[in-house]
């Protein structure tokens, strides 16, 4: 079967940094819906688009293509007084950004007094390469289509 809109694919990947460093390895395989569902990049939705089981590409993307570039708004220092105790450097936290949007924020360091916390993706403003590999392909089910995302096995479990 080829990858189209409302298909399952089922990948297995590596990220590496412009240097060519390893950052991530799937040890599970990655399963998300095709088709415009912002389930993974447009860039790696259009590579894979009409691929069939066992294709292989090697895609280089530039930060506006992958995690966006940084935006320093989404750094913020915050009193240590405000959290719980225990707050800990690599910790997630759900926050607010100064327009009331909610998001999520990572400790980056806790100095003195301060957190000091980011809600951007660590690979931010980064240039990456992604090696893929398509293990399957099927057909969505009607209820992944309507809830926009893969269910079961390294799916979505409600």
């Amino acid at each position: 079967m080829q990858i189209q809109k409302d298909t399952v694919v089922t990948l297995l990947y590596k990220v590496f940094d412009a240097k060519g460093k390893l950052i991530e390895e799937s040890k599970d395989p990655m399963v998300y819906l095709h088709g415009g569902y912002d389930n993974t990049l447009p860039k790696i939705e259009a590579a894979l688009d009409g691929k069939e089981p066992g294709y292989q590409v090697v895609l280089q993307l530039q930060p506006e293509d992958a995690f966006g570039m940084r935006d320093e708004t989404l750094t913020q220092a915050i009193p240590k007084s405000e959290f719980p105790p225990g707050v800990k450097v690599g910790g997630k936290l759900s926050g607010r950004t100064e327009d009331g949007t909610e998001h999520v924020f990572t400790v980056m360091k806790v100095k003195g007094d301060k957190v000091l916390l980011d809600g951007n993706h660590p690979l931010a403003g980064m240039e990456v390469r992604f090696n893929l590999k398509v293990m399957e392909v099927r057909a969505a089910l009607p209820v992944e289509i309507e809830h926009r995302h893969v269910h079961g096995a390294h799916g979505h479990h409600h």
